[in-house]
């Protein structure tokens, strides 16, 4: 119990300053609170409040995120989905229209539409059950701060220049950014390491990532940025979007999925993804292997869907960076993954076993003439079942939705962001050790004191 009001009272929530400051709490065997005495300030405690705020099971992560989020100007975000503000309004009316998310493959990296959209949820839920955050409109009493650009969308439309242009419209809204950014107070008082920024594209943020880098990102991988600007201790790595349908109702089993393994995509890739044409010419006369071309044009999704839920294990290959979109497909289709992606990210693995759904194999070993396809056909249908049982299990986990419901992809993360917290306030309860000093918030100035206090 010392334990537990000592890490709830250093997550420095102020909801849950409901803690003494003295004596330990003091609870009977059935769990009511001691009559005693307390200092003046001090709050009681009861075990009606032990249970409202989840103290018995010492987990702060039970507690809803709090998260303030910057009004920024809609052409941050649903407007570059095609929503046109009326008068002043920053955000849609939600409670009547929620603009759409469209562009097809775009689709796999709106991470930033769902969360946006959750937050201004919460303000509207009737029921708060199953949530993991919601928004506050007082910085002061938030969490973390939000940043609501869609910068994936920024990317995928805003890039190229027009012919009238002399920079495009996605490096001048990164411009933008920066300089709010970097203005408000929130930014200054903690240097932007309680801020989460989303960009998710491995190409979107390319301008100002470096200059945001305090931030909590929100990734697919780090293929394509350096340990300096982003890491797995400090950032966030999200599931895609899965582009093909979840299989709904299945009823396949180990032998009625005919397929044996399963791939479909860009053959001819650069930088890691070089084993995927290796691997194609291992496998391409193999029996019951399925590895050709495809693309999500005609009826490539379509296809996708029908051959991955008529496979018993999908191929997930390192491309141009570490992760793939054909992972979360693998998923939502119950076709057990084999991951080969000797620096593939995954998200929320500090709580979740990965082993025990997906095949991992290294680069090296795959390959091996003969050892991925010998690896895959020595498991057997019971051990199969167990995987597919087990993948059935995690794959809400994986599912963005709208509103989102508890233990999905949009909760998953806010849950994620939940588990940084302490690690946050360390740095800055650090770095406020002599900038937070009883002179200081009395206003006092010394000439003796160095000019960087001020």
């Amino acid at each position: 119990m010392l334990s537990c009001s000592y890490v709830l009272r250093s997550a420095g929530r102020p909801h849950l300053n409901i803690l003494p400051n003295s004596k330990p709490l003091a609870l009977k065997d059935d769990g009511n609170s001691r009559p005693r005495t307390h200092r003046d300030g001090e709050i009681p405690i009861s075990s009606e409040s032990l249970k409202k705020y989840n103290l018995f099971k010492c987990n702060p992560s039970n507690q809803l995120l709090k998260v303030f989020m910057y009004d920024l100007p809609p052409q941050f975000h649903f407007e570059l989905l095609g929503w046109k503000a009326e008068g002043k309004s920053v955000w849609p009316d939600i409670r009547s229209t929620v603009p759409e998310y469209q562009g097809g493959l775009n689709l796999q990296h709106s991470i930033e539409y769902w969360l946006t959209l959750d937050l201004l949820y919460s303000e509207f839920a009737d029921n708060l059950n199953g949530r993991s955050a919601i928004r506050v409109h007082n910085s002061s009493e938030a969490d973390v701060i939000f940043v609501p650009f869609f910068s994936s969308i920024s990317y995928n439309r805003f890039s190229r220049l027009k012919p009238h242009q002399k920079t495009s419209m996605n490096t001048l809204l990164q411009e933008k950014l920066v300089t709010f950014l970097t203005a408000q107070q929130e930014w200054k008082r903690s240097g932007g390491k309680d801020h989460i920024i989303m960009a998710h594209h491995p190409n979107s943020l390319l301008d100002a990532r470096v200059k945001l880098w305090p931030a909590i990102y929100i990734l697919s991988d780090f293929g394509r940025y350096p340990p300096s600007v982003a890491n797995v201790e400090k950032d966030i790595i999200a599931p895609y979007k899965h582009v093909i349908r979840t299989y709904a109702n299945d009823t396949s089993n180990f032998d009625t999925r005919l397929i044996l393994l399963y791939f479909q995509g860009a053959i001819y890739r650069k930088d890691g993804g070089f084993i995927r044409q290796e691997l194609f010419y291992m496998l391409k006369d193999e029996k019951d292997v399925h590895f050709s071309f495809g693309s999500v044009q005609k009826d490539g999704i379509k296809q996708a869907t029908e051959g991955m839920q008529s496979s018993k294990f999908c191929l997930n290959i390192a491309g141009d960076t570490p992760s793939s979109n054909r992972l979360f497909d693998a998923i939502a289709s119950h076709c057990i993954p084999v991951i080969i992606s000797d620096e593939i990210e995954l998200p929320y693995e500090d709580v979740l076993d990965y082993s025990k759904f997906c095949i991992f194999v290294r680069t090296s070993d795959a390959l091996k003439e003969k050892f991925l396809i010998n690896l895959i056909r020595s498991i057997k249908k019971q051990e199969w079942t167990r995987m597919w049982e087990r993948l059935k299990e995690v794959e809400n986990f994986f599912q963005y939705r709208y509103p989102s419901k508890d233990n999905d992809a949009v909760q998953m993360i806010w849950q994620a962001i939940a588990h940084k917290i302490p690690a946050v306030n360390l740095k800055l309860h650090k770095s406020w050790r002599f900038f937070r000093t009883p002179w200081r918030e009395r206003g006092l100035k010394s000439a003796l004191l160095p000019k960087y206090f001020w």
